[in-house]
């Protein structure tokens, strides 16, 4: 096969595969999206990746780059089959200067080990999506992730300061700079942080680093009242505090995680899990207090703080058991993540439940409260016809919820080919049609991850 020679050419033999049983791991991510690639590439150089853009867009075959396909969304599915790029052996950390508080990194290096590294120095990259240990960092900015301390920290965006893009022609861009004001020219790297690989293929970040606070506190709230807990929530928000971690679980799935772990936990609609960091430990212990008045003002079942690390890891236990358990309770599931206003949390969670009751399904949520981005987990029997159109159904009407809102369909899992369809109720015709010319006017021949966003040619 022709197109099979020239890539060995370009990345030579070991690093091509077009073998049945290596491409079945290209063929999902961690959605439950399913489609096998017809080939798949480990570059070395932002140089090789660029020949092989450049080749595929002289042949208009489909590329799809990859990093650690932990893609919650169907982002890295190639739907229209092609070729992957994956880019987890371009994973060199290029430069560290801490002076000038920027790290240059490849797109394959893994968030954690971008952070170990930084640690040493006092620094830390923090963005922290859950899949951390594997992410990379190009994954990252693919589809401008989040984390845990999104609210305190902010997402994968506000700490991009440039990028090095292979564009769909195969032409190599530098954009953005090493400093941390600049306003020459379009700010052209924020388009491509969140455009899931529609737009080029991101190969190179410079990316903003923030010294490593060094204390940090931990506590654990359960409510008996939605209601109650949503109060604690934006009023936490609005009292001048800003905690680093504020989570939720729903009663959900806290009862999977009472059912499926030896943890113990009260019976409750809601629990919170909330941290508070910074440079001394007397700033630390002040914010916590505030924190906690105001949850002993909504009528908690229960608090519990930690008194030193192991207790620390021990009231994380819950959160972090929260999607293995679901995923024990259910192998075929369904997890979202709309965001809304942090007031209108209350109505989102009873929305849910509302949804979950009226099509008789299971609907855990949980997710990063502070910034009012949570993740409804659908869970169901793929094999029954009827269960999947209840999903379907209860999907669609999770996200109508979500815009009623005054949210977004994703916050930070992208859009994928899961919410492609579903665009619209979030975009109007106007800028669905700019978005449209954009991807069209950089990628004519539509072969950066096609399928995707519903903005195809």
């Amino acid at each position: 096969m022709q197109e099979s020679q020239k890539l060995i050419e370009i990345v030579g033999k070991d690093h091509f595969t077009d073998q049945l049983e290596e491409l079945v791991p290209y063929s999902y991510d961690a959605s439950m999206n399913v489609h096998r690639p017809d080939a798949a590439v480990w570059p070395e150089s932002t140089e090789q990746v660029a020949e092989i853009v450049k080749f595929a867009n002289e042949h208009k075959i489909p590329v799809v780059p990859r990093g650690a396909g932990t893609s919650l969304s169907g982002g890295v599915i190639p739907i229209q089959g092609g070729i992957i790029i994956d880019l987890s052996r371009m994973n060199r950390i290029l430069e560290m200067s801490i002076e000038n508080r920027y790290a240059r990194v490849q797109a394959g290096v893994v968030c954690d080990d971008l952070n170990r590294a930084l640690a040493k120095h006092g620094f830390t990259f923090p963005p922290d999506p859950a899949s951390s240990s594997v992410a990379t960092i190009g994954g990252n900015v693919a589809t401008n992730a989040g984390g845990i301390k999104g609210a305190k920290y902010g997402t994968t965006r506000d700490y991009v300061l440039g990028l090095q893009v292979v564009l769909p022609t195969g032409e190599v861009m530098h954009t953005g700079s090493y400093t941390m004001k600049c306003v020459s020219g379009y700010d052209l790297a924020k388009l491509f942080i969140g455009a899931e690989g529609t737009l080029g293929v991101i190969t190179e970040i410079t990316l903003k680093i923030n010294p490593l606070p060094r204390h940090g506190m931990t506590a654990v709230a359960t409510f008996a009242k939605l209601e109650d807990a949503g109060k604690a929530i934006f009023q936490t928000m609005t009292s001048g505090v800003l905690p680093s971690v504020m989570e939720i679980l729903d009663k959900v799935t806290l009862k999977s995680i009472k059912e499926n772990t030896d943890i113990d936990l009260p019976d409750a609609e809601a629990m919170i899990l909330t941290e508070t960091d910074g440079y001394t430990w007397e700033e630390v212990e002040a914010q916590m207090e505030v924190v906690l008045r105001i949850f002993k003002e909504n009528h908690p079942i229960e608090i519990k703080t930690a008194t030193d690390e192991k207790d620390r890891l021990n009231l994380w236990k819950a959160r972090k058991s929260s999607y293995a358990t679901l995923a024990r309770v259910s192998n075929s599931f369904v997890l979202d993540d709309v965001t809304v206003p942090i007031s209108r949390i209350p109505e989102l969670l009873v929305g849910i439940q509302e949804i979950a009751q009226r099509h008789g399904l299971v609907i855990a949520t949980y997710g990063h409260a502070g910034d009012g981005n949570l993740h409804p987990q659908i869970l169901y029997d793929e094999y029954d016809p009827k269960q999947v159109e209840k999903t379907e159904r209860a999907e669609v009407e999770i996200f109508q919820l979500a815009i009623s809102l005054k949210g977004t369909l994703s916050g930070e899992h992208g859009i994928g080919l899961s919410k492609a369809n579903y665009m619209t109720l979030e975009h109007d015709p106007v800028e669905m049609a700019l978005m449209r010319q954009i991807k069209k006017t950089l990628d004519p021949n539509n072969i950066m991850n096609p399928g995707k966003r519903a903005l195809d040619n």
